[in-house]
C-alpha cells in the first residue's frame, strides 16, 4: 500500500489537478516523507488535500524540505452526505481519544468534545485550545492511516446547552444502555440531516441531560444488551451506521 500524506493547500495549485504535471510537499510531512518513511525518487505515493482531492503521484526529487512529486491520477471524492458526526463527552486517561481515534479510522465526518456534567476531565483556560489541538493531531494522523480523502473537523467543546441546539437541526442518537430501541433498528435516514451520536463519560449520560437533549429532539438508542465503555461505544455505533447507511 502506498504512503499517504496530507497537504490543505494542495487543492490551491491548478496544476495539482492535471496529470503530468508537477507539485510539491513541503513542511513537516515533507520531512516526515523523507526521514521517518524513507521516501526515495521513483517511489509512488498518494497525496490529499483533506477536502476529497487525491493524488496519485511519483517522487521526482526527495529532501526533507520538499518532495517535487509528478501527478499521475487524479481523483475527487464528494463529502458523505448525511455526516455522522460524534459527539464524545470528555473522560480520563486516554479513553476519550482512542474513541477519537477509532471513529476517525472507521469513518466519522466531524467529532465534537463534549464538557459532560459527569465528564472528570475539564478543559478550562488554555486547556480548551490545547485539547482540541490535541484531538485535531489525532484526527489527522488516523485518517492518513486509513486514507481518507475528507479530513474530519474537531469543533469547538461544547456545553449541554448547545448539544439541545444542535439536536433541534440535526438527527441526534443517545447511546444510553437502557434505551428501549436498538441503533440497529433505526431505519435510515430520508433526508441529508447530520446524524449525530452522543456519547457520554464514565458514568454515562446523566438523567438531566438525557431529559434536555430529548426535548430538544434527540433519541435514545443503546448497541446491545452488554455496556460499552466511552472509548468503544462511539466506534461500535459507527460501524452500525456504516452498515445502515450503504457506506459499507
Amino acid at each position: 500500500m502506498a504512503h499517504f500524506f496530507l497537504s490543505e493547500t494542495l487543492g490551491q495549485a491548478p496544476s495539482a489537478m492535471q496529470v503530468g504535471a508537477t507539485v510539491s510537499l513541503t513542511g513537516a510531512e515533507a520531512k516526515h516523507a523523507v526521514t521517518v518513511s524513507r521516501v526515495r525518487p521513483g517511489e509512488t505515493l498518494l497525496v490529499g488535500d483533506g477536502a476529497g482531492l487525491m493524488l496519485g503521484v511519483t517522487v521526482i526529487t526527495a529532501a526533507p524540505t520538499e518532495l517535487v512529486l509528478r501527478v499521475d491520477s487524479v481523483r475527487h471524492s464528494p463529502p458523505a452526505t448525511p455526516r455522522i458526526l460524534l459527539v464524545q463527552a470528555l473522560a480520563k486517561g486516554d479513553r476519550d481519544e482512542l474513541a477519537v481515534q477509532a471513529a476517525t479510522e472507521l469513518g466519522i465526518d466531524g467529532v465534537i468534545p463534549w464538557a459532560a456534567s459527569r465528564s472528570v476531565v475539564r478543559w478550562e483556560g488554555v486547556k480548551v485550545a490545547k485539547g482540541q489541538a490535541r484531538w485535531a493531531a489525532i484526527v489527522r494522523e488516523a485518517s492518513k492511516q486509513s486514507i481518507r480523502p475528507w479530513l474530519p473537523e474537531v469543533a469547538a467543546l461544547v456545553s449541554t446547552k448547545q448539544l439541545a441546539q444542535l439536536a433541534a437541526t440535526s438527527r441526534m442518537l443517545l447511546l444510553e444502555p437502557t434505551a428501549d430501541t436498538r441503533l440497529t433498528a433505526i431505519a435510515p435516514p430520508t433526508d441529508d440531516r447530520d446524524i449525530v451520536l452522543v456519547v457520554g463519560p464514565e458514568g454515562g449520560i446523566a438523567a438531566s441531560e438525557l431529559d434536555v437533549l430529548e426535548a430538544a429532539g434527540a433519541s435514545r438508542v443503546r448497541l446491545g444488551d452488554t455496556v460499552l465503555r466511552t472509548s468503544t461505544a462511539g466506534p461500535a455505533a459507527v460501524a452500525i451506521l456504516n452498515a445502515t447507511l450503504g457506506r459499507w
